[in-house]
Formats: C-alpha cells, structure tokens, sequence
C-alpha cells in the first residue's frame, strides 16, 4: 500500500510541477494548435503529461529492484525497453517534427527489446492457422512487435479528449491486473496496479480541467506498456488465452483498424493522414456540443471533458466479457465480433444524424455533470 501511495504521489507531484512550470517550457512543450481536425482545447497547454506518468512508475520499480524483487528486476527492464517509444513521442511533442513513421519504428524497437529482454513474445493466437505460424519464431517476434506498436498507436489515435486515453489505460491496466489474480500471476498484478497509480496522477490534472496533456510520448509510452502487461500476461500463464489480452484492449485498437479502412476505402486519402471524424470527434460535435451558450474557455473545456464518459462506458463493454471469459474461446471470440458490430452500429448511426436513444437519454446528466445545463444544445 505504501508503494501505491508513493506512485500515485510522485506522479501527481511531477505532473504538476509540469503544469506550474509551463510558462517556462510552454514555448517548446505547449499545444498551441486548437485549429487542427482533431484539435478541440482553448489555450496553450503542456503536452509532455507523460513525464509525471514514468516519473511515477520509476519510484516504486527502482525501489523493488534496489530490495530485490521481482518485480523491480522486471519493471526496470520493461521500462528501459519502453525508452525508444517515450522519447520519440517527447521529441514529437517537444519539435512537432518527428514522422509517424519514425515513431512507429522506435515503438516496434521497444517491443523487440522487451521480447529480447523479457522473453515478451507471444507464440500463439488461439485462431486455427495462425498458432502454427506463430511456432516460427522470427514471425512471433514480427507479430509480437507489430501488434505492441499497434496497441501503441491505437492509445495515441483515442487520446483526443480531457480524460479519454487516460482513464481507458487505467481501466485497461485494472481489468489486465484482475486476470493475473485469476492466473495467480501477483508479479503481474502488482505491475498493474502501480501502472494504475501512476496514471491516476496525471489523471487528476487532466480531467476534467485539462491542465495537462499525454502527447505522443505520453500515450505511446502507455500504450506500449499496456500492450506488454497484455502479452507477459500471456506470455506467462499458459491457461490465459491470447484472445482475453485482445479484448481488452479492442476498443483503441478497433478506432485504429476502422479507422484506416475508412480513410482508405471510403474517403480514398491516406490511411494517416488526420481527421477529425474519429468516434469520439463524432461524439463531440453530434452529442455534446451546443450551437448556443458561453464560449468562454472554461465552458469551451467542460464541452471537451464531457465527451470521455461516453468512451468510458464503450470500453468497460470489453473489458467485463475479457474478465468474465478470459479462457472461454468460443465466448471471447463472440464478444470480440459483438464489440466490433456494436462501435460500427454506433458509428454509422451518430455519423448519419440518429444518435441512439440510450445516449441522448444520458445527455442531460453529462450536461448537469460538467456543469452544462444551462446551455442549449444543437439537434442530434
């Protein structure tokens, strides 16, 4: 409980030493760009988030290896290989001039280091074909890192609201940390409950008020890191199946996967190239925001916080299946195809102006929550 404690701290104190430093750093660390598609804050605000996050995670492992635990021998390694992925999004965030591809590279080495270093490489996917595959191991190697930078990607494309990335990761990271209880894995669990910690840090500065932000290095350090606690998990415990790891994490990775097939099948540009009709933007301009009302910045942040709840509840609807079945097959697949038809229904419908009964009925208590109430709001 102490070490709980001492990360949650740490990364609340470093976090907010971010914040109260901006105006020093604001001019290299500032996201001074509100007129991007996928941009919807007011003012300049720090988006190097990601500091406090590892800052918090660094205690309690060093720590553990200092007395010498397992889990510190294992947490410093992990967080070692996961520098290449932290620092690419930093100097993104810092210069605005890092490619996407030289980001995705530096994610995939940190996801070669961790197979190297920890032996995280997963050699079976519960699908019929692919397992024997998998058996290869160049190619688990290959599937292992392309699918940790994939989850890496997916964590960065949903970090678009106050509260959104943040506390999915969290909820990730908890439902990962159950599902090691139930394989008796405590190493695991104990690694996901001070991610958790560390996260809730920043956490408190960035929801609702959104004083500070992941960044690139922020969310590609989190998503790493949730994608390997995913893959050790399995890795690990035999009886755990791959596709439980899978589920839980669907939601970012589904927004990624649906999006690509959007911009290059329907709309015919570049799969990444930026838009700004990703779900939760969706959400934001059908649901949330209203054509009357104070512009202010503190109202204009309020609309922007209100949009999370909606996402946290999509992604709860994953993680409880992942728990509930997480060595059924059968169940497990199921549930993954009914995330799947459930985001796309939910698209198409709030896209095409027939936003779900069930979400417009929860409006008016997001609105009284952020503190909206008094606004009137566009037609769904």
């Amino acid at each position: 409980m102490t070490l709980l404690l001492l990360t949650f701290l740490v990364s609340t104190l470093v976090t907010l030493w971010v914040v109260r430093t901006a105006h020093r750093h604001a001019h290299l660390s500032g996201d001074a760009n509100t007129s991007g598609p996928q941009k919807f804050h007011q003012g300049v605000v720090p988006r190097i988030g990601g500091v406090g996050i590892l800052a918090g995670l660094f205690a309690p492992v060093m720590w553990l290896w200092w007395i010498g635990k397992p889990e510190g021998t294992i947490g410093v390694l992990l967080l070692l290989c996961g520098l290449p992925a932290f620092f690419s999004g930093i100097v993104e965030d810092l210069t605005k001039n890092v490619a996407p591809s030289k980001r995705l590279f530096a994610t995939l080495l940190s996801a070669g280091l961790a197979s190297w270093l920890l032996g995280a490489t997963l050699n079976r996917a519960d699908v019929p074909g692919v397992d024997w595959l998998m058996g290869i191991t160049a190619v688990a190697v290959a599937c292992t890192a392309v699918a940790v930078a994939g989850v890496a990607n997916s964590v960065n494309i949903i970090d678009g609201f106050n509260g959104l990335a943040s506390m999915c990761v969290m909820l990730m990271l908890a439902a990962f940390g159950l599902l090691a209880l139930m394989a008796d894995d405590k190493l695991i669990a104990h690694l996901c409950l001070f991610s958790v910690m560390a996260v809730a840090g920043f956490f408190v500065w960035n929801y609702p008020r959104g004083l500070v932000f992941l960044g690139d290095g922020g969310a590609y350090f989190l998503g790493f890191w949730v994608a390997e606690m995913g893959v050790l998990l399995v890795v690990r415990n035999p009886e755990m199946s791959p596709l439980a790891a899978l589920l839980v994490v669907i939601y970012p990775v589904f927004e990624t996967v649906f999006s690509i097939y959007r911009r290059r099948f329907l709309r015919a540009v570049p799969p990444g190239l930026p838009d700004g009709i990703h779900l939760h933007s969706l959400i934001y301009r059908r649901l949330v925001r209203w054509a009357a009302g104070p512009r202010d910045s503190r109202s204009m942040t309020a609309r922007n916080s209100a949009v999370a709840p909606y996402l946290w509840t999509l992604c709860l609807f994953s993680l409880v299946p992942a728990v509930l079945f997480w060595n059924n097959k059968p169940l497990l697949t199921a549930s993954i195809l009914s995330f799947g038809l459930t985001y796309w229904v939910l698209y198409w419908r709030i896209v095409r102006f027939r936003t779900p009964g069930f979400m417009r009925a929860t409006r008016k208590a997001v609105r009284r929550l952020m503190g909206l109430s008094g606004q009137r709001q566009s037609p769904p």
